[in-house]
C-alpha cells in the first residue's frame, strides 16, 4: 500500500505542476542530416549559434533542438569526415521549423573530432567508468535477444539452461545472477517478472545497451556488486515503424513491432511489442532407462519432448515532451505473459512431462522529467511502477517420465516433484527520483534515491486452508546515493560517490510447539540492515586516441527476493543468507589508430580486482534437484579482459576478445575451526574462468541496385573446461568441457535498410554445447528474419 499511496501522491504532484506552470509555447527546429548519396549521418552535431543548445543525431540522422526563442538564428554542423556547414533560419513563436541539411563528404577532414559530435555510443565509453555501449541498432537485422548479443561482449557470460525462454544466469567479471543489476532507461528490472527477462527481449527494442563493469555510476541507483547493464531504448522524437518476423529450426517463431508518433505540438505516442514461440524440441544424448523394465540405455539421441515456451508483451507510452513545466512527462503499461513447460530439473536426470508455469505482467507506470528546475542546471527525474501480475507453478500429474516419453502413472494424490498449483502475486513495486546540479563547467552534484517494496501473497487451490501460504514474505529496500563529479579539462574529469544501503526482511518460520506429531505453529521474524558504501571513478586522456581509466568502489548487495523465498521453480529459498560487500577495483586502457585511413584498430584492455565478503553463489540442494544460493566467507578475483577490433575501409571489420577470471575461495578457516580448509584458494566451482569471442564481417555496397548492401558474418564463441565441483575433493570430479560454437549469417538490406532479409545458422558444426550442470543447449539451428523500417 506504501508503494500506491507514492505513485498517486507524485502524479497528482504532476498534475498540480500543470496547472501552475506556464504553458508558453517555445519555437523548434528538427530535421535529418543526410550526406549527398541520401545515406543518413548518426552521431553528427548540431549547435546553436552563440548558445549552449544542440543536438547530436541519433543513428538515422534525426535532431531537435527544443525552447528556443523566436527570431534569427543559425546552425553550426559537424560531422567526422564531412565539411563543417553553416545553416541559417528563422523562427516565429511556436513555429516547429523543420529543416533537412546536407552535408559534402570531406576525407581530408576525417581526423578532426568533435567532442558532441561522437555518437552517444561512444560517449558512453569515454566515461571514467569500466564500460563498454553495445551499439543495438547493427544487430536489428539478427535474431539475436539481448542476451545473446551481450554474451559477446568482453568479460560477460550468459549461461543458460536450455533453448528459448530457459532458466538465464548473467555472469560479468565473475559476479553472476543478481550481484549484476539490470536496468531499462535507468529504472531497474528487480520487479518485471517472468515475462520480461533478458533472454526473451528482441534486441530490436534498444538502441543501445550499456554494460558497466565493476563500478556503477551514481545515476544508476541500486545495490549492483559487480556491475550493471544498462538497455537504453530508442529517444527518438520522429516517427517511425519497425516490424520484424523470425522462424526457424524448433519451431521457432519471433516477431517484434517498435513505433513512435510525436506531434508538432509535443504528444507523444510510443509501441513496444514482441512476441517469442518455440517448442524447444532439439536432441540431447542422455543415459536413458527403461520406465517398465529397467533397462538401460547408455548415450542415447532423444528429443526434448515437454519444454514449449512462448511469451507475448507489450509496452505503451504516451505523454508530451518539449514542454516547459516537462521536457518528458509519459504515462505507460507493460502488459505480457508466458507459458512454459518444464522439462527437467537442475540435472538431465530428473525429466519431466506434465509439469508447467505461467505468469503475466501488469505494470503501470509514470516517468516525468525536466530540465532548468527552478534554477538553471538543476535536473529532475522521477520514475515509479508497480508490477500487479501473477505467476503459477502448476504440477498435479502423479507420474514420473523417462528420456523415452515413457511414463508410469500412480494412483492418488502425488506430482512429478512437489504437487502444487500455487498462484501468487509479488506485489513489487518501485520508485527512483533523480536530481542533478551543474554548478558550473567543472563541478556538478548528483542525488539519488530508488525505493522497492516487495510482499509475496498467494493460494494454492489444492490446499486451500493450509497456514504456511498465508506467512509474511515482506521485503522493504532502500538505497540513497550522493555523487561528485570534476571535470578539470576535456583530458581529466574524476567523480566520487556515497551509498546508504538499507533492507528490512518479514518472514516466517514453522515450529512444533507442543512436541506431537503434526503440530505446527509459526512465528513471525525480522531482519534488518544498514550500511554505507562508497567509490571514485577517474578517466585521463594522455592522447586524443589514448585514454587511461581507473575506479574503485566499497559495494554491498542486499539478498533478493527470490534467494530468500525461493522461485518456486528450480530455485530453493535461503532465509539465513546474509548480505555481500566487495571491494572492487579496475584499470582500463583504450587505445584507437589508423594508417592512412584506410586500416583502423582498436584496443581496450581491462584489469580487475574483486575482493567478496560473505560471497553468495549458487549451489545444489541436499537431494541435487534443485538449486540454493549460500554465503562463502570470502572470495577474491583477479581478472583481465580485452577486445582488439580492425577495418579496412567500410568493406571489412573483424575482432576477438577473451576474458581471464581467477576466482578463488579465500575462507582459510570454516566455523571456527583451527585447522586451515582444504578448499582454501581453491577455484570457485562452476563458474567459467577462460572465454571469449571472434568475429568477422564482409559488406557489399549497391548489390544489384543503388541503396543495397549485402552483409556477410561469421561470429566464434569459446569457453574453456571447468569444473562442477571443487577441485580438492576426489579424483573424478565432473566438469563441463571445453566447448566451441560458430554462427554464420548472411543480411541483404533494400533501399538503404527500409527492407531486410536475414539468414542464420546457429551452431554450424552441432557442437554439444552445456552451461549448468551439464544441461544441455540446442544444436545446429538455422533461422531466418524479415524486417521493415521507416521513419519520417
Amino acid at each position: 500500500m506504501h508503494i500506491k499511496r507514492v505513485l498517486l501522491t507524485s502524479i497528482l504532484c504532476f498534475l498540480t505542476f500543470f496547472s501552475f506552470s506556464q504553458s508558453g509555447e517555445n519555437a523548434a527546429i528538427s530535421g535529418q542530416l543526410k550526406d549527398q548519396s541520401g545515406t543518413a549521418i548518426p552521431g553528427a552535431s548540431i549547435k546553436l549559434q552563440h548558445s549552449n543548445a544542440y543536438a547530436v543525431t541519433d543513428n538515422e540522422g534525426f535532431y531537435i533542438i527544443r525552447k528556443l526563442k523566436p527570431g534569427k538564428h543559425a546552425l553550426i554542423i559537424s560531422a567526422v569526415g564531412f565539411k563543417g556547414q553553416q545553416q541559417a533560419f528563422e523562427l516565429k513563436p511556436g513555429e516547429q521549423l523543420l529543416l533537412n541539411i546536407t552535408l559534402e563528404i570531406a576525407i581530408s577532414e576525417i581526423n578532426t573530432v568533435s567532442v558532441i559530435g561522437r555518437s552517444t555510443s561512444q560517449e558512453v565509453n569515454r566515461q571514467a567508468y569500466n564500460v563498454t555501449a553495445i551499439d543495438a541498432k547493427k544487430l536489428y537485422n539478427s535474431t539475436l535477444d539481448l542476451s545473446h548479443a551481450l554474451d559477446r561482449v568482453s568479460g560477460v557470460r550468459v549461461r543458460e539452461s536450455g533453448g528459448l525462454g530457459s532458466q538465464m544466469n548473467f555472469s560479468l567479471n565473475g559476479f553472476t545472477g543478481k550481484q549484476v543489476k539490470f536496468f531499462l532507461d535507468g529504472v531497474p528490472m528487480d520487479n518485471f517478472g517472468s515475462s520480461f527477462q533478458l533472454n526473451n527481449i528482441p534486441i530490436n527494442l534498444a538502441e543501445r545497451v550499456e554494460v558497466y563493469k565493476g563500478v556503477v555510476p551514481i545515476w544508476l541507483g541500486s545495490d549492483a556488486l559487480g556491475g550493471a547493464i544498462n538497455i537504453v531504448t530508442s529517444n527518438s522524437e520522429h516517427s517511425y515503424v519497425d516490424a520484424s518476423y523470425s522462424f526457424g529450426s524448433f519451431n521457432t517463431h519471433r516477431s517484434t513491432l517498435n513505433a513512435g508518433y510525436t506531434s508538432k505540438s509535443g504528444f507523444t505516442l510510443q509501441l513496444n511489442a514482441f512476441q517469442n514461440y518455440s517448442d524447444n524440441n532439439y536432441w540431447v544424448r542422455v543415459n536413458v532407462a527403461d520406465i517398465n523394465s529397467g533397462a538401460y540405455y547408455p548415450r542415447q539421441r532423444v528429443r526434448r519432448f515437454h519444454d514449449t515456451y512462448h511469451n507475448e508483451t507489450m509496452i505503451i507510452n504516451a505523454g508530451i515532451v518539449g514542454k516547459k513545466y516537462a521536457d518528458k512527462l509519459l504515462f505507460g503499461i507493460t502488459l505480457g505473459q508466458n507459458n512454459a513447460e518444464i522439462q527437467t530439473g537442475a540435472r538431465m536426470v530428473s525429466v519431466f512431462g506434465d509439469w508447467h508455469r505461467k505468469g503475466n505482467i501488469v505494470m503501470p507506470s509514470v516517468r516525468y522529467q525536466v530540465k532548468d528546475l527552478f534554477v538553471k542546471g538543476l535536473n529532475f527525474n522521477l520514475t515509479g511502477n508497480y508490477n500487479l501480475g501473477q505467476e503459477q507453478n502448476i504440477d498435479t500429474a502423479y507420474r514420473r517420465y523417462n528420456w523415452f516419453q515413457q511414463y508410469k502413472q500412480y494412483e492418488g494424490l502425488g506430482s512429478e516433484r512437489e504437487r502444487s498449483m500455487y498462484k501468487y502475486r509479488n506485489n513489487n513495486g518501485l520508485v527512483t527520483a533523480n536530481l542533478s546540479y551543474q554548478l558550473s563547467e567543472k563541478h556538478s552534484f548528483i542525488l539519488n534515491n530508488v525505493f522497492n517494496t516487495f510482499s509475496r501473497s498467494g493460494k494454492d487451490e489444492l490446499y486451500p486452508n493450509d497456514e504456511k501460504y498465508d506467512q509474511p514474505k515482506i521485503v522493504g529496500k532502500d538505497i540513497l546515493g550522493l555523487g561528485y563529479k570534476f571535470d578539470y579539462s576535456e583530458k581529466w574529469n574524476t567523480s566520487v560517490f556515497v551509498k546508504n544501503y538499507s533492507q528490512q526482511n518479514k518472514y516466517s518460520q514453522s515450529y512444533n510447539p507442543s512436541g506431537s506429531w503434526g503440530d505446527v505453529a509459526y512465528k513471525t521474524l525480522k531482519t534488518k540492515f544498514s550500511n554505507v558504501g562508497y567509490g571514485l571513478a577517474t578517466t585521463y586522456f594522455i592522447k586524443t586516441n589514448l585514454q587511461l581509466k581507473t575506479s574503485y568502489e566499497k559495494s554491498y548487495r542486499l539478498p533478493e527476493t527470490e534467494e530468500l523465498f525461493g522461485d518456486l521453480l528450480n530455485l530453493e529459498g535461503n532465509i539465513d543468507l546474509k548480505p555481500e560487500s566487495s571491494d572492487n577495483f579496475n584499470f582500463g586502457l583504450s587505445y584507437q589508430t589508423h594508417i592512412q585511413q584506410v586500416h583502423r584498430f582498436s584496443f581496450d584492455g581491462n584489469f580487475l580486482y574483486r575482493y567478496a565478503k560473505d560471497f553468495i553463489r549458487p549451489m545444489l540442494n541436499a537431494n541435487q534437484t534443485k538449486q540454493v544460493n549460500g554465503n562463502l566467507a570470502d572470495v577474491t578475483n583477479l581478472g583481465v579482459d580485452g577486445e582488439i577490433r580492425y577495418s579496412f575501409k567500410q568493406l571489412f571489420t573483424t575482432g576477438v576478445n577473451m576474458t581471464y577470471q581467477n576466482l578463488r575461495n579465500n575462507t582459510k578457516y570454516e566455523d571456527g575451526q583451527k585447522n586451515v580448509s582444504p578448499l582454501y584458494r581453491d577455484r570457485i566451482p562452476n563458474m567459467p574462468f577462460l572465454f571469449g569471442n571472434a568475429d568477422a564481417s564482409l559488406f557489399f555496397k549497391n548489390v544489384l541496385k543503388k541503396g543495397n548492401t549485402l552483409t556477410l558474418g561469421y561470429n566464434l564463441l569459446y569457453v574453456h573446461a571447468y569444473y562442477l565441483s571443487w577441485s580438492s575433493q576426489g579424483n573424478d570430479k565432473l566438469d563441463i568441457p571445453r566447448q566451441f560454437c560458430q554462427d554464420v549469417n548472411v543480411v541483404y538490406s533494400l533501399a538503404n535498410g527500409r527492407y531486410n532479409v536475414a539468414v542464420e545458422c546457429k551452431n554450424l558444426v552441432d557442437n554439444r554445447l552445456y552451461d549448468n550442470f551439464t544441461l544441455q543447449k540446442p544444436g545446429r539451428a538455422f533461422y531466418a528474419k524479415l524486417r521493415y523500417f521507416i521513419s519520417k
